[in-house]
């Protein structure tokens, strides 16, 4: 790779900055207005869950996300030379929706670079808010070094969407406001990808109320964060595909990594079952629709991972809502399987009139309802007189369904049930980054 173009004058691993509480207050002072003050309601799910929980909805800025603040801020602050040039970046596609919708509110030229594994969502979002689109790249790393190759050529200024100083600064504009509406808040809980989030919510509330605990919440798929403080460098990793693709960062940001020495508690890693379980949940309990990064601090509740908090006032940070509806519809059925509302077995009925119905009558007659049902003749052995019948049903829960085996079994000969041999939900849940308090809590139960 040449230096030259791949070098970052913002982001230099040998001069890396560290943001100051000063300059996210003037940022707040900068941006207000054109951002959106989101609400932290307390919810539903808080008496379920043993604490009092607050959720700070960033889903709900115009774009859907966090993003804003940071770009919004560093755009303000370019030169009246810089704003005819434009500006460029590389994003799987939060950033790029933000950068794409408030250059073309101030008229600033915009390009996103987008990997080819980006949602094609947040794609669609980018062009529409006005920026030129280029579709390149396995990762945001390949599309970071083509994105400033152009940068060079056309004179852009590159930002990077979770390290350039001045969007760490905006995006710290989100723990003013935390702090502000829930004064007493004893934790924040912040969903951490390249780490421009909570590096910028952890120095403000470092410096307003140093007793506040700050928790980095990742999945076990996009730790990035979690290695790099593990071996106190940063480090590479590799990612596939993932629920949380707004966290799905191959190496932290430079500037991001220097300011959380002394201000992240801990940084904390959840499985992406139990991701899917907090989309469903933020769904049903709450009625936000969040995407997988947004969730993955409910997620970590949900897995037991806080149990240091309970009875405390928590704010969770919804940090995007930006989900696809193909990954939608995924998790929230992934979410009920796991919880034992969503039951796939095989039945062997007589292979005549009546024979379905009968499995249709017992389903009625204790309320389960049959989602799909496929018949398959050619493989059943011994008889050519029945039927094996591929089912999925809903139901209500555990108990539901087990009063749902109890039946299947005591009217039918052969069946079998997949997974049911123990709940999900009894497994390990997590697993925990290094902790980072000056006075460390032992999390462990």
């Amino acid at each position: 790779m040449n230096r030259d173009i791949d070098f970052d004058e913002n982001c230099d691993p040998n001069n890396p900055r560290k943001i100051k509480y000063d300059d996210i207050l003037a940022a707040s002072r900068r941006i207000v207005g054109s951002i959106i003050r989101t609400p932290c309601v307390k919810a539903n799910m808080s008496e379920k869950l043993g604490m009092e929980i607050y959720l700070k909805q960033e889903c709900l800025q115009i774009t859907g996300n966090f993003k804003e603040r940071g770009i919004r801020n560093a755009i303000m602050l370019l030169s009246e030379e810089q704003k005819k040039y434009g500006v460029i970046s590389a994003s799987r596609g939060n950033h790029g929706c933000a950068m794409s919708y408030h250059c073309t509110q101030l008229g600033i030229p915009c390009i996103v670079v987008i990997p080819t594994n980006g949602a094609l969502n947040k794609i669609y979002k980018c062009e529409k808010y006005g920026a030129k689109v280029i579709v390149h790249g396995a990762n945001v790393l390949e599309a970071r070094v083509h994105a400033m190759m152009i940068a060079k050529e056309k004179k852009m200024l590159y930002i990077n969407g979770f390290d350039h100083p001045h969007v760490i600064e905006g995006q710290g504009t989100c723990g003013i406001e935390i702090i502000e509406q829930v004064p007493a808040v004893d934790a924040i809980l912040v969903p951490t990808g390249g780490g421009s989030l909570v590096a910028g919510i952890a120095v403000v509330a470092k410096h307003l109320k140093p007793d506040t605990e700050i928790y980095g919440i990742t999945t076990d798929k996009t730790c990035a964060m979690v290695e790099a403080l593990r071996k106190n460098e940063r480090v590479k990793i590799d990612i596939e595909s993932t629920i949380a693709d707004g966290l799905a960062v191959n190496l932290v940001g430079v500037n991001t990594f220097y300011t959380l020495k002394g201000v992240l508690d801990k940084m904390i890693v959840v499985k992406e079952d139990w991701v899917a379980r907090a989309i469903m949940h933020l769904a049903e309990d709450e009625r936000y629709v969040v995407e997988g990064a947004g969730a993955v601090s409910i997620a970590a509740i949900m897995a037991g991972l806080f149990p240091n908090l309970k009875g405390k006032k928590v704010v969770c940070v919804l940090s995007g809502g930006n989900i696809s509806t193909t990954v939608l519809s995924r998790a929230l059925e992934r979410g009920m399987s796991a919880e034992g509302r969503l039951v796939k077995f095989k039945v062997t009925v007589a292979d005549r009139p009546g024979g379905m119905s009968d499995l249709c009558a017992l389903l009625s007659g204790i309320g389960v309802t049959m989602r799909d049902c496929v018949p398959e003749r050619a493989w059943v052995k011994g008889d050519v007189f029945s039927v094996d019948l591929r089912v999925i049903c809903e139901t209500r829960g555990w108990d539901h369904t087990k009063e749902l085996m109890e039946q299947v079994k005591k009217h039918f000969k052969d069946y079998y049930f997949q997974d049911m041999s123990e709940r999900p939900d009894k497994s390990a849940g997590t697993r925990r980054g290094p902790c980072l308090a000056p006075n460390p809590v032992c999390m462990q139960k």
